[in-house]
């Protein structure tokens, strides 16, 4: 049980120079004993009011470092004050403010929310157990409207999908990855510096200048995956979801015109969804 959706902004001042952290939290615990479900002992419960209390005292105290090193501090401090914890999961993800730029000059105090994919991330711990830590980014919508076909798929008589050779590439991604067990991880250089939104990005879309052809949707997950692996060590463990948007030419011959892939409609549904986990080989021998 648990509390979600505790929602805040934190507000750090270094001088006139502002910084924030909009987050949404969920922590969730498991109790040593089941009493209160089967007896309707409440004795060990901590109410799910005193969980957000909690968090909220945790960010004015601590700050936010990194989302992962906030949910870190949640799990350790639920672990090491109540002995009747076994368990906790807690779950963090940012309202992607950016620091507002004018004529390449930073603002002080101004921010401008971005909707480029919203970074979150999970912890998780057992007690005399390891504490592992997730991170991800989910919503991230990306297109190209070109380099992109699905040719040669499995056909019988119920097959009415024609082959493309040349088609938009559109969709929205979820992406999560492990860090395996918590090391003395800089996350937020990891984010900033290892850049794994940006490789998300390049595999998706190739090289700037002339793109990278992608057969099918399932190949530009792999893409992804394989990238940022190869790229980031910390990374253990990839999980990618590319929820598909679809996009039909609009047949304009009785308005008297020729549409050459200049209009489109977009399909809302049903929705195409391509998912894969991929992992270092030692991860799972471990």
């Amino acid at each position: 049980y648990g509390k979600n959706t505790i929602k805040f902004l934190r507000l750090h001042r270094e001088g006139k120079k502002h910084f924030v952290k909009e987050v949404e939290v969920c922590t969730h615990l498991r109790l040593t004993s089941p009493q209160e479900y089967l007896e309707g002992n409440n004795s060990l419960v901590i109410p799910t009011d005193t969980i957000k209390n909690i968090v909220l005292v945790l960010a004015k105290k601590n700050g936010i470092p990194s989302l992962e090193q906030f949910a870190i501090d949640i799990c350790n401090h639920f672990m090491t004050t109540f002995c009747q914890v076994m368990y906790v999961k807690t779950y963090v993800q940012e309202v992607p403010w950016q620091r507002l730029h004018e004529n390449g000059v930073p603002h002080i105090h101004s921010f401008i929310c971005v909707p480029d994919g919203i970074r979150f991330c999970e912890a998780e711990q057992c007690r005399n157990g390891p504490l592992v830590v997730f991170a991800g980014i989910k919503d991230l919508k990306l297109m190209k409207t070109t380099q992109s076909g699905f040719e040669g798929f499995y056909k019988n008589e119920h097959t009415t999908l024609p082959e493309r050779h040349d088609r938009i590439l559109c969709g929205e991604l979820f992406c999560k990855w492990s860090y395996g067990e918590c090391k003395d991880f800089d996350f937020d250089c990891i984010w900033y510096m290892n850049k794994i939104r940006e490789c998300i990005l390049e595999a998706f879309s190739g090289p700037p200048d002339c793109g990278e052809y992608s057969p099918s949707y399932q190949k530009t997950v792999n893409s992804i995956q394989m990238l940022v692996l190869s790229k980031v060590s910390q990374v253990q463990v990839i999980e990618v979801v590319l929820n598909n948007t679809f996009y039909n030419v609009l047949d304009m011959k009785n308005l008297g015109l020729n549409n050459d892939k200049e209009v489109l409609i977009p399909v809302e549904a049903p929705y195409g969804s391509c998912a894969c986990t991929l992992g270092r080989k030692k991860f799972f021998e471990a």
